[in-house]
């Protein structure tokens, strides 16, 4: 028989108990360290993994339970942006807008002595587009021309009215006005410059 083995058959009992239980603390130690408390933390991993795909799930089942809602909405908003944007000219389009206007103001019997237009003002994804305007004509001949404006199909807004001395002519009451005529454009935005690759 092997010494060692002898050496513990001749301990005293609580001696040899001291050891078997240590042995089996041991193995249980090395167990719950090596084996238990890995395969644990993988199964927590696990668990926090599929709580976070139910909760995906789920999601991805409330938005295709409300696709035909969102689908409707996004058709909606969709004819109204067509809409506002059929309001909102484009760059090419002002010229003859402001032609028109000036052509209203004849129409309506108002001489335009200035017709003078001003700096674009951007503002996000539409500009302001000012023009300063000098009229001479009556009180009525100024309003009828206001409400042809207004019936306009584009966004056009007549701003900061003044009226001069009134003067009167051949039983005929003129006014200067002067006022700005302000209308919008739709601003596209500009194609990203490509990046050129620097030579080496």
């Amino acid at each position: 028989m092997d010494a060692r083995v002898e050496t513990i058959l001749k301990m005293p009992l609580y001696q040899r108990v001291l050891i078997l239980l240590a042995i089996v603390a041991l193995i249980i130690g090395g167990y719950v360290y090596f084996l238990h408390i890995p395969a644990q933390e993988q199964l927590d991993k696990q668990i926090t993994k599929s709580e976070k795909l139910l909760i995906k799930l789920q999601e991805s089942r409330r938005i295709a339970n409300n696709l035909p809602r969102f689908k409707a909405e996004y058709e909606n908003m969709q004819k109204q942006l067509n809409l506002a944007l059929k309001e909102l000219p484009n760059k090419s389009e002002i010229p003859s807008l402001l032609s028109s206007v000036a052509g209203l103001a004849k129409d309506n019997g108002l001489e335009v002595k200035e017709f003078k237009p001003k700096k674009e003002q951007p503002k996000g994804f539409y500009a302001r587009v000012p023009v300063a305007l000098k009229l001479a004509g009556s009180y009525h001949e100024m309003a009828l021309f206001c409400q042809a404006v207004s019936n306009l199909d584009r966004i056009v807004n007549i701003e900061n009215i003044t009226l001069g001395k009134a003067k009167t002519t051949d039983g005929q009451t003129q006014l200067t006005i002067t006022a700005n005529v302000v209308t919008y454009r739709f601003v596209e935005k500009p194609p990203t410059p490509s990046k050129k690759r620097k030579k080496k």
